[in-house]
């Protein structure tokens, strides 16, 4: 079967120039005269049957068909390209597995733990890269993502792993470890905000019957590693889902400001394509992560039976998000 699909020469031509909107910069990153990027998209245009570009007195556009194309070519030749340094550097022996993860929960819980899960599958290698929030696989080259959120994606299959329990610390120089803060106390100290979680603070304190005023004000950082650092450079208060600052409390850089914890409405998914259920490198990862994440779950539980079990000081039994 005679297939329609382009020289890899002309794609590649095409994807260049419509990323710089230039031909003569795609002439340069390709290493080629700028008469053969010409070419190759005039041909790429003669085969396709319509314009990809505008030609202008400032140079060339992109038109809307082309815009669209170039998006996929793009991700195909990134597919083909990743595919392609996976064989180089395996020799064909083994299987690789591209992974979407929320950045802190990447640095802070499973790079640490990532050896453990080559010592069983030394023949399996782990490329991340960050993403904060949903998308299409069908765009991308990843086979599954971790995703801290309440909801699915269309179209996948979705695995819980873990719960996030949500703690309130500081600098030990801003608050001393072991003081006792009254209700009283909480409106003295900025109360650094999630950019994503605008309602975390509220939440927080509504889970133990208290109204804070400004609960909603104060610096606002997205990632949890700004909310780490600024905490730890006395900015104020961070509440940090405790699997993400261990080594901090460890290593007394924060300190929790009150013994309450706080299971949040937030989990952590293993997130994948319906079409890479049976990924070699996919299945060992979800029993591997399901095992590593056992511990934590089972503190969490233990925790939440202490939190029902004993009522706050001012007798209201405090309320957990489900």
């Amino acid at each position: 079967m005679h297939r329609k699909v382009p020289s890899t020469a002309a794609l590649s031509a095409f994807e260049s120039a419509a990323r710089h909107q230039s031909f003569t910069k795609a002439a340069d990153e390709l290493a080629v005269t700028q008469s053969a990027i010409c070419r190759q998209i005039g041909g790429l245009e003669d085969f396709l049957g319509l314009k990809l570009f505008r030609r202008t007195r400032r140079g060339v556009v992109l038109t809307e068909a082309g815009l669209a194309y170039s998006l996929k070519v793009g991700a195909h030749l990134n597919e083909i390209e990743r595919d392609t340094l996976d064989l180089m550097a395996t020799g064909g022996q083994g299987a690789t597995l591209e992974l979407a993860v929320v950045p802190t929960f990447a640095t802070k819980w499973l790079l640490p733990r990532i050896p453990s899960f080559t010592v069983e599958h030394p023949d399996i290698t782990i490329n991340m890269t960050a993403r904060t929030g949903p998308f299409l696989f069908d765009d991308t080259v990843f086979d599954a993502a971790i995703h801290a959120g309440t909801t699915a994606w269309a179209g996948t299959e979705v695995q819980f792993f873990m719960h996030e329990t949500l703690i309130a610390v500081s600098s030990p120089k801003l608050i001393a470890p072991r003081t006792a803060l009254r209700r009283s106390d909480w409106g003295r100290y900025p109360l650094l905000q999630q950019r994503t979680r605008p309602y975390a603070w509220r939440d927080w304190f509504a889970s133990q019957g208290m109204e804070v005023k400004g609960e909603m004000s104060g610096p606002r950082l997205e990632l949890f590693s700004m909310l780490a650092e600024a905490a730890a450079s006395c900015m104020g208060i961070a509440l940090i889902p405790r699997l993400l600052i261990e080594d901090e409390l460890r290593r007394g850089v924060l300190t929790q400001v009150c013994s309450y914890e706080y299971q949040s409405d937030r989990s952590y998914y293993l997130i994948y394509p319906e079409s890479k259920v049976h990924n070699r490198g996919l299945a060992a990862f979800r029993e591997w992560i399901g095992a590593q994440a056992q511990p934590c779950n089972t503190q969490v539980k233990h925790l939440a039976s202490i939190v029902e079990a004993e009522p706050l000081a001012a007798g209201k039994s405090p309320r957990r998000s489900p």
